[in-house]
């Protein structure tokens, strides 16, 4: 069921750059509602749907943009968190409740390809990109243990909340990045040279914690980061997922709504939503509808741009 255009929702040019992928007149829509913490929207072309988590009520919801009809996709579903989808169409799934990182086979069945380091269970997996490479970055906070909330209360075996790369041949899992306080969303540049990772870690320590998004050279290797900045410091909130466009902007969550950053780091637009909103994703046929995770709801923009496609 489609809502229409909602109070509290509408679009800010700061920088003219963005009037040209966003106009002022751009009807914000609310697709669907009923989530108790929408998470993880992924895209599948081949079928026009929209599949997204609903963590604490421990299932997948899944969007025809045919029909504009949403069902159950999966229940239980292991408090899934983010979600992306590789390069063979199959659904590639953060799950809090089961530690781990998950595939969706293209028959039904589920492979699981992280859930321990070294011997050790990881925290709980948040979210999750594919490189062209077929290697998977995924972040692993502790948020999923920390209460019953996002998944089971447990103590963490790690000790730590690191990034970690799933080599696309061997399957082998290795750490990425270990200077983090809780690593959140993460992205790559349409050319693969830089890895954004959003740290979230004021979440648990408001005066102190990072609410940043960092940018790390990617090695010539393709599987190791080098040198890092700090890409941009959220205004409202934190950043959460985020997704870029073919031009290389950001597209990220915040506490009020959608911020847009040019690549050189400058806050261009925000589009407003009347709720946190966790994550985003581009879908339709051309990539150029931006879909917006609120907190209870489903929310969808049509832009001037597209989504950036992997090499």
């Amino acid at each position: 069921m489609t809502f229409g255009v909602l109070d509290g929702t509408g679009v800010s040019v700061l920088d003219p750059r963005f009037d040209r992928i966003v106009p002022g007149s751009a009807r914000i829509e609310r697709l669907w509602t009923g989530a108790r913490w929408s998470e993880g929207p992924a895209w599948f072309p081949a079928h026009n749907t929209l599949v997204w988590s609903d963590i604490p009520n421990d299932r997948m919801l899944r969007f025809d943009a045919l029909t504009g009809q949403v069902g159950v996709f999966r229940q239980p579903a292991r408090n899934s968190n983010g979600n992306t989808v590789d390069r063979e169409g199959r659904l590639v799934s953060c799950e809090h409740g089961g530690r781990q990182v998950t595939r969706t086979e293209h028959d039904g069945s589920i492979t699981v390809l992280a859930s321990h380091y070294r011997g050790k269970r990881l925290n709980s997996p948040n979210d999750v990109v594919v490189k062209s490479d077929g290697s998977i970055w995924f972040t692993d906070p502790d948020y999923g243990i920390l209460s019953d909330y996002e998944g089971d209360k447990a103590e963490g075996e790690i000790g730590a909340c690191h990034v970690y790369r799933i080599d696309g041949q061997s399957g082998e899992i290795a750490v990425a990045a270990d200077d983090f306080v809780k690593p959140n969303g993460l992205a790559f540049s349409p050319d693969e040279r830089i890895l954004y990772i959003a740290d979230t870690g004021a979440s648990h320590d408001p005066g102190n914690g990072p609410r940043h998004i960092r940018a790390f050279d990617v090695a010539a290797d393709g599987r190791t980061l080098g040198a890092s900045t700090v890409f941009a410091t959220c205004t409202n909130g934190l950043f959460d997922g985020f997704r870029l466009d073919v031009e290389g902007r950001i597209w990220t969550s915040a506490a009020d709504g959608v911020h847009v950053y040019h690549p050189d780091g400058t806050l261009i637009g925000r589009i407003a939503i009347p709720e946190i909103v966790a994550n985003v994703c581009w879908g339709g046929p051309k990539l150029n509808r931006l879909f917006i995770c609120g907190t209870t709801s489903l929310y969808a923009v049509m832009t001037h741009t597209n989504g950036a496609r992997r090499p």
